[in-house]
């Protein structure tokens, strides 16, 4: 192919195409993975009563999903690699809405346990092999910006899911004799199963294989990533180095922190704004739209930032920093609605915008060639955090009959992932190209 001169114009009109694109379609598919799998927060609810369902038990239930899910998440990362995104996110979007169906033919803490950990399994790669799907069409200076869009569609989902799920249980409670829980996994389930036929027909899974670019634009957007891992590539690690790498294991840890705060937030908020004293469902849906609707914008002013500057550690560190103060304090304030409502708000921000933040840091690091084990394994050990802190919260609730002394401990290992990312990771490794 004759070389051409790309001018900064071309470039950043090229990338909006591509951008156009990849991303409303990620960030839909995203919105539903979230709410299919966040919607057992308000179906807890009312299932606990039929099912005779314990806090314990459905914080069981839950790590049990991300056991299932992190068994399965390298394998899924690498066969990704193998056999393209189309195939590996249409077959995962199809499992998991079958899945989330057939989730409102639960009829014991038992069959509970064992739905969870198989919805777990087909959700398992999904945003791993997302954010490894966006290196294959977006260099360094963009990654930051695009990586903050896609993971937005998880707090549009919290924003929409509160007063979404809690509608449909009050409006369709007892239809076809089914209870409002069940209604709430058929209606949010069969989304999924629609837009996992159409991935196949809408995905591409390299430059060279869309349609919808001209050979140019493909040109431009290939020397556009070449540039970039040019420097990686001779420097960094095979696959058998990933696992000898500490920085890599580092990640995790740092990754782990920061999913604790996200997730104790995503499954506990709707019992924690119970426990504020809201006993009306519709307000416990409301009020927990607030934190993700700050959430929403704050991320994308800091990832914006992080963008522009190019910097990542300290935009990063002073984020979890807050998150870490607003868990500290939230029991000092329990007794106080608004004060309550005000620092899981500002915690809820952080610990999002940390996780979108953290996810341009792996990239950045890691080789082409390393990056589908690397970012897999990273995402492995950071959803530990996931399989533990809802069993952990719940436990503690069950001791303590609160779960306030939880979300300390969930801002101490904030504090501890911001000070081991500024010392084990340091700026010179994290290599981005800068715009043209």
């Amino acid at each position: 192919m004759e070389r051409y001169n790309i001018t900064a114009e071309e470039q950043a009109k090229t990338f909006k195409k591509v951008m156009f694109r990849i991303i409303p379609f990620i960030f839909l598919a995203y919105m539903l993975n979230i709410i299919d799998r966040i919607n057992i927060s308000f179906a807890k609810l009312r299932m606990s009563e039929d099912l005779l369902l314990s806090d314990a038990a459905y914080g069981i239930g839950t790590s049990l999903f991300f056991i299932g899910y992190l068994i399965f998440e390298i394998p899924s990362n690498i066969y990704l690699k193998k056999v393209g995104a189309r195939a590996t996110l249409t077959r995962i979007m199809l499992l998991w809405g079958v899945l989330t169906i057939l989730m409102s033919t639960v009829e014991s803490t038992t069959s509970f346990y064992i739905f969870r950990f198989l919805l777990g399994i087909a959700e398992a790669g999904f945003v791993p092999g997302v954010i490894l799907y966006l290196t294959y069409w977006f260099p360094g200076f963009l990654r930051g910006r695009v990586t903050s869009v896609f993971l937005m569609a998880g707090l549009v989902a919290g924003i929409v899911n509160g007063p979404l799920a809690t509608w449909i249980m009050s409006t369709f409670d007892g239809w076809m004799g089914l209870k409002d829980w069940q209604i709430l996994f058929i209606v949010e389930g069969i989304p999924a199963v629609l837009l996992g036929l159409f991935t196949w027909f809408w995905l591409t899974d390299n430059p060279d294989q869309a349609k919808w670019l001209t050979e140019r634009e493909k040109y431009i957007v290939k020397t556009s990533l070449q540039t970039e891992q040019k420097a990686k590539v001779n420097e960094k690690n095979t696959f058998k180095q990933i696992f000898t790498d500490f920085r890599v294991h580092a990640m995790g840890f740092i990754f782990l922190c920061i999913y604790s705060g996200t997730n104790t937030i995503t499954y506990w908020v709707p019992t924690l704004i119970k426990e504020f004293g809201v006993a009306d469902i519709k307000q416990i849906g409301l009020i927990s739209s607030i934190p993700y609707l700050f959430a929403l914008i704050v991320m994308y002013l800091i990832c914006r930032s992080s963008d522009k500057h190019l910097e990542r550690r300290w935009h990063l560190a002073l984020t979890m920093a807050v998150g870490s103060i607003s868990f500290l304090l939230l029991g000092l304030v329990q007794y106080d609605l608004t004060l309550s409502v005000l620092l899981l708000t500002v915690g809820c921000g952080a610990c999002f915008s940390a996780a979108t933040l953290f996810w341009t840091i792996p990239p950045a690091y890691l080789s082409l060639t390393t990056a589908a084990l690397g970012i897999a394994w990273i995402n492995v050990m950071g959803s530990m955090a996931a399989a533990i802190s809802p069993a952990l919260v719940g436990f503690v609730k069950m001791q303590t009959g609160s779960i306030y002394f939880a979300f300390g401990v969930i801002g101490l290992l904030l504090i501890v992932g911001a000070i081991m990312l500024l010392i084990v990771i340091p700026t010179r490794l994290l290599q981005e190209q800068k715009n043209i």
